[in-house]
């Protein structure tokens, strides 16, 4: 495994996007939670199961993000893999959101932004040569 010090400044920064981004997802599925008990948002989801579905899948993807972004800074392969997987799917899961509770859009709007920067800083020359180590 490379050591840090060869370590390139972008995968540096994917690593805190990425902490970053899944922490977004964790408190935005958190916040969600706390809204099961206000009609018009449980009526946008299509009742309160959706609902729940809904912020745990998000705090489900925060989490493994968040844990997996420490293989990152590692350099391992696996881990790009498994934040790039991850991020698509947090951006499906953004949008989806952003449109079920347009009130609440603006946190998908920046969490979708975050998850497009870390997959396309992941996957540079020199980050790629840094993971091929």
């Amino acid at each position: 495994m490379p050591n840090a010090a060869s370590r390139p400044i972008g995968v540096t920064v994917v690593a805190v996007l990425t902490w970053i981004s899944g922490a977004l997802d964790v408190l935005g599925g958190t916040l969600l939670l706390f809204q099961t008990h206000i009609g018009s948002v449980v009526q946008q989801f299509g009742g309160a199961g959706q609902l729940v579905v809904a912020a745990l899948v998000s705090i489900a993807i925060g989490a493994v993000v968040v844990v997996v972004a420490l293989g990152l800074m590692r350099g391992s392969s696996g881990a790009r893999t498994v934040i790039t997987v991850v991020e698509v799917l947090s951006i499906a899961h953004s949008v989806f959101l952003a449109i079920a509770n347009p009130a609440g859009a603006v946190g998908e709007y920046v969490g979708i932004a975050l998850a497009l920067i870390v997959i396309a800083l992941l996957w540079t020359r020199r980050a790629s040569a840094f993971f091929h180590r």
